[in-house]
């Protein structure tokens, strides 16, 4: 389908982003599939078991939300953390694929799509079931970090 490129909020979500850069850097999320895609909502990933029950974090199983107030799901393109529930972090997350104000305050932003957002967008018309999983899988060929400044 193509390369992305996500644009991670250091500043506003430090430990969920060094737990996605870490986990990119080790290999976790390489042929991880995408087992949920909802069109024009969002898609996800982040977990090696596929099922959407897996997946844990860096620090342990799960860690503890860093929302933002100022951090709102807009528009497409919002990289933000899928959860159970506060404080239920591990390595899914979620990119938008229109406005989900229904989230804020509710998950983690921690990025955004800076390139490759047409990819995404292909990504939300695949064919689903009805558990929102697509017939063809979707997977991630390989997670890798292309730069760190520390101004992000």
């Amino acid at each position: 389908q193509g390369s992305f490129t996500v644009e991670l909020y250091n500043a506003h979500a430090p430990k969920t982003c060094k737990n996605f850069a870490t986990l990119a850097q080790r290999g976790y999320y390489n042929n991880v599939i995408f087992h949920r895609i909802i069109p024009n909502f969002m898609v996800q990933t982040g977990d090696p078991t596929g099922t959407g029950r897996g997946g844990s974090s860096i620090y342990g199983e799960k860690f503890e939300d860093e929302i933002n107030p100022n951090l709102k799901h807009t528009g497409a393109g919002i990289l933000s953390m899928a959860n159970s529930g506060p404080n239920t972090n591990g390595s899914q997350f979620f990119i938008t694929l229109a406005p989900t104000p229904w989230l804020d305050g509710k998950h983690t932003i921690f990025g955004r799509v800076k390139s490759g957002m047409r990819v995404i967008q292909r990504m939300g018309l695949v064919k689903t079931n009805s558990e929102d999983r697509p017939m063809d899988e979707v997977k991630i060929l390989r997670a890798r970090i292309v730069e760190e400044t520390g101004d992000e």
